[in-house]
């Protein structure tokens, strides 16, 4: 049984330790009453408790706490955290279960990638997830609502490794568990389960199966897209095959893409962008819109700029995360001819994104 602060309605996402501690503290409930409650010893609650209040000087987790706790209309002290101060920022609403479920398969993935973590900084309403590659280059690959961070930081999805102006998070082990378990559910409910079958054993695999436009099986490594083993591969003269703003160009495609399956058109007709489809208009006659519709304009202008062929491996490479060698084999191209062409088309997808400009819609 949960346990809810008096006159509180806590989110229903909101971890059972975290609901006992904003009981105790901001409802004034004794440790005995929640054991009561819980039907469990009262050292247990206590045990729960403690461990929330030694996590607030996670700045990401004493705002949520904070929040959460002005909610409930208490004005019971709370413990002095270097990042507060008498002038702190307005905090913005808690983030609610459907934006949670929304955006965790998105981002979980992105912080399970090679080199990923994320930065918040303490003024700044978003944070982003970014990733280093092996020579020292950083490539942002998401912007995340830092109410959905807190939210995270409180389901020990991510840990904290670094604390200052601006503080760096790691996906836990916890989190890998998670995004494990979420992707089990969503292949489950696109093979049409109502829920996934085994979403606990799931969680201990390493691949992911998916289908692109066609309904073509793909089977990647959930970790690594084709454009990051690329860019570790070198040329002749040393270089990466890859250079750093190519791959950004690629990742800036794919933050798109994954953005426009968030909106109320998530089965998009992306077929229509591979070769011999129709490149015109991506919209109907309705001109149907969504939370999602700048991001879906962006990624169809980039493949229309980008063309047939060019077009075709991109959507395939950066945004169905298809390997290669796959998508050699099903366009009909010769062996290692493909990364030539992805190569190709990630240089003039990196001249788009310039002439775009700010125009570009993404955050910085």
């Amino acid at each position: 049984m949960g346990t809810q602060c008096p006159n509180q309605s806590v989110p229903a996402w909101l971890p059972q330790a975290a609901r006992l501690y904003l009981a105790h503290t901001e409802a004034g409930v004794s440790l005995r009453e929640l054991a009561r409650i819980e039907g469990c010893h009262p050292s247990t609650v206590m045990r729960q408790v403690r461990r929330v209040e030694t996590r607030r000087d996670d700045p990401l987790i004493d705002d949520a706490l904070t929040r959460l706790g002005g909610r409930a209309g208490a004005s019971a002290p709370k413990k002095e955290s270097p990042q507060m101060s008498p002038t702190t920022r307005p905090l913005p609403p808690a983030a609610d279960e459907p934006a949670i479920d929304r955006e965790a398969l998105r981002l979980l993935r992105r912080l399970n990638e090679p080199g990923a973590f994320m930065a918040v900084a303490r003024d700044m309403e978003k944070a982003a997830i970014l990733r280093e590659s092996a020579d020292g280059q950083t490539t942002r690959t998401a912007v995340v609502d830092r109410s959905v961070a807190e939210a995270f930081a409180l389901k020990d999805w991510i840990a904290c490794r670094t604390r200052g102006r601006v503080t760096i998070y790691d996906i836990s082990s916890a989190g890998r568990a998670a995004f494990k378990r979420l992707q089990a559910e969503e292949a489950e409910r696109r093979d049409g389960f109502a829920e996934a079958q085994s979403p606990f054993a799931a969680q201990h695999r390493d691949w992911e199966v998916q289908k692109n436009a066609r309904a073509e099986r793909i089977r990647f490594n959930r970790a690594e897209s084709p454009l990051a083993i690329l860019a570790r591969r070198k040329e002749k003269d040393g270089h990466p095959f890859l250079s750093h703003d190519l791959v950004a160009a690629g990742e800036r495609l794919r933050e798109d893409f994954e953005v426009a399956q968030l909106g109320p058109r998530v089965a998009q007709n992306w077929d229509r962008f591979l070769t011999g489809g129709d490149r015109g208009s991506f919209f109907g006659a309705d001109g149907a819109s969504g939370g999602s519709a700048a991001a879906r304009d962006r990624v169809a202008a980039a493949l229309r700029e980008l063309g047939p062929g060019l077009g075709d491996v991109a959507l395939r490479c950066c945004c169905f995360l298809e390997g290669l060698e796959q998508a050699e084999q099903r366009m009909g191209w010769s062996a290692r001819s493909g990364k030539i062409v992805l190569r190709i088309a990630l240089q003039r997808l990196k001249r788009h994104y310039e002439t775009l400009g700010d125009r570009s819609g993404l955050i910085g």
